[in-house]
């Protein structure tokens, strides 16, 4: 990732789930069958150039194996 994250994740929300999401043969083979989730959500964020930013946030979880492949969409701020 080329930010860390500072606050928790607010206003989550499902965007697709499992045969729905586009990547989900790449996430089964990469991390595993699961109850894949593709979501998103509203964070704080500290960038690699030090700026700290309120983003949108897109992610994958599963059950068991967590969250995986976060991506910054856009800045809020």
């Amino acid at each position: 990732m080329d930010f860390e994250i500072l606050s928790e994740i607010t206003e989550i929300t499902k965007i697709a789930v499992g045969s729905s999401i586009r990547d989900i043969a790449k996430l089964r083979r990469k991390y595993g069958r699961g109850r894949w989730r593709k979501l998103k959500g509203v964070a704080t964020i500290r960038l690699r150039n030090g700026r700290i930013r309120v983003a949108e946030l897109h992610w994958y979880e599963a059950h068991g194996i967590g969250r995986k492949d976060m991506k910054r969409k856009r800045y809020l701020d």
